[in-house]
């Protein structure tokens, strides 16, 4: 019986497929099926034809030591093999050739780089001196404080004349009449409770208060003292040192 013949009926006695025998070999399967049939030719040359026969022997069962003389009878006895032929690939492999780098893209290249350095260097550069920068604005900013000093020191225009202003909050209604020296009325009416009135005369008037008890009268700010229940009358005159006197 041939040596394909024996491992096939050693397999199948063992109950065992081919694709079974190709999992615990780590052999493909169509090579299994061709090595029954008695064709090597794929096994890739004598060495890894011996090799199959060795592991499919041992894994259905059978003595792989008598398959393999009898291969030797077949093929001849096994010559000297070098290592380059045990790991080299039964299927030349083409290896691409690098090609060779064009001159102008080289400079294109390092003209880039040049320039991504020079830039990277000066913000670098204007980085490392934050104090010169900091000392820089400090001394444009105290040049700058003479201007505003000299326009602080311009004189201020004079203010213009002496101005009353009289300024009524009503607590409770009351009657007030605003009078030129002469006689002439500037104001009569009623202020109400809760409200207030204010003017702002810059020539001596006389106010008239019907109700001096009920209101807060303030002159330029400066509160006035009427506690009476009469009718009170009371100069004004923005331009004399006591502007306020009682008529």
């Amino acid at each position: 019986m041939s040596i394909g013949g024996t491992l096939a009926q050693a397999r199948r006695q063992a109950g065992l497929t081919i694709v079974q025998v190709g999992q615990q070999t780590r052999i493909r399967p169509s090579i299994i099926s061709s090595i029954e049939q008695g064709d090597f030719s794929s096994c890739g040359g004598d060495f890894y034809a011996r090799g199959h026969i060795r592991s499919i022997a041992s894994v259905v069962g059978t003595d792989p030591v008598v398959l393999i003389r009898e291969y030797d009878e077949e093929h001849g006895p096994p010559g000297d093999i070098r290592a380059a032929q045990i790991f080299e690939s039964s299927t030349p492999i083409r290896i691409r050739e690098p090609r060779s780098l064009h001159l102008g893209w080289v400079l294109a290249v390092a003209v880039v780089v040049a320039a991504v350095f020079g830039a990277y260097h000066v913000i670098s550069t204007h980085d490392s001196n934050p104090k010169a920068t900091a000392t820089s604005r400090v001394r444009h900013t105290a040049k700058a404080k003479p201007s505003v000093s000299a326009k602080s020191a311009t004189p201020t225009p004079a203010a213009g004349p002496p101005r009353a202003v009289i300024k009524v909050t009503a607590i409770q209604e009351c009657w007030v009449g605003l009078n030129t020296p002469s006689g002439q009325s500037l104001y009569q009416g009623f202020v109400l409770a809760g409200s207030t009135r204010t003017w702002n005369e810059k020539h001596a008037v006389s106010v008239v208060i019907g109700n001096p008890a009920g209101i807060v009268l303030t002159v330029n700010g400066k509160p006035e003292q009427l506690n009476t229940v009469q009718v009170v009358t009371l100069n004004i005159d923005p331009s004399s040192k006591t502007p306020v006197t009682v008529g």
